[in-house]
C-alpha cells in the first residue's frame, strides 16, 4: 500500500512533503483484492501490482512512509482490511511494522531477516525476470538506504516486535520460510 501512494506521488510528480499527501490522499483509493488467487494492488481503479515493485517506487515508498498523513491513511486502511479477514483466520501479511503498530496483537508474528547480499542477488533476480537489468552493488546500495531510512524514521520505524518469532531466511528456500510459518501456526491451534 505505501509503495501504491509512493506510485501516485511519482505520477503526480508530487515531492514526499507533508503539504503534497494533505492535497494527493483524500484523492486517492488503495485496495487490495483477489482474483485467480493472486493479490492485486489496486489504485484509483487500475491494477498496479507490477509497477509498484520499480526500484523508484521503493526509494519514494521508504520517503513517503515517513509523513503521519500517510501513515495514519493506510494503518487504518491495513487494518480495515485485517478486520475483514477475523471472521476467516489464516491471513498472512507483511509490513515492516506490521506486528508492532497495524497489529500488535496479531496470533503470530514472525520477524524475517536474510544477509543483505543474498536479498539483494534475490531482489536482482526479481528485477531482471521483470525486464529490469540493475547492477548487483545498486540494487544492495539501494535497499541497505532504505533499510536505514525505515529503521531510523521517527514515526513507526522497521523494528522487531517483542513477541515475534524470528526466522533468518538467509539459506531457506521459498518452501522453507512457508513451512517453517505452517508448523508456527500449527504450534498455536
Amino acid at each position: 500500500m505505501y509503495r501504491a501512494v509512493a506510485l501516485a506521488f511519482l505520477r503526480s510528480g508530487a515531492d514526499a512533503t507533508t503539504e503534497e499527501a494533505s492535497r494527493l490522499l483524500p484523492k486517492l483509493t488503495i485496495d487490495i483484492r483477489y482474483q485467480d488467487g493472486e493479490m492485486q494492488v489496486v489504485l484509483d481503479g487500475s491494477v498496479v501490482s507490477e509497477a509498484i515493485r520499480d526500484p523508484k517506487v521503493g526509494q519514494m515508498a521508504s520517503r513517503v512512509s515517513t509523513l503521519p498523513t500517510v501513515r495514519d491513511k493506510l494503518v487504518a486502511e491495513q487494518q480495515r482490511i485485517g478486520q475483514t479477514f477475523r471472521e476467516n483466520p489464516g491471513v498472512v501479511i507483511d509490513g515492516r511494522d506490521i506486528g508492532t503498530v497495524v497489529f500488535p496483537d496479531a496470533d503470530l508474528k514472525i520477524f524475517m531477516v536474510a544477509d543483505a547480499k543474498v536479498r539483494a542477488k534475490r531482489r536482482q533476480a526479481e528485477l531482471a525476470e521483470k525486464g529490469t537489468v540493475m547492477p548487483f552493488e545498486e540494487v544492495l546500495a539501494e535497499m541497505q538506504q532504505r533499510d536505514r531510512q525505515d529503521s531510523e524514521r521517527a514515526l513507526s520505524p522497521l523494528r522487531r516486535a517483542d513477541d515475534a518469532i524470528d526466522l533468518d531466511t538467509t539459506h531457506c528456500t521459498l518452501g522453507d520460510q512457508i513451512q517453517f510459518v505452517i508448523d508456527k501456526a500449527g504450534e498455536r491451534a
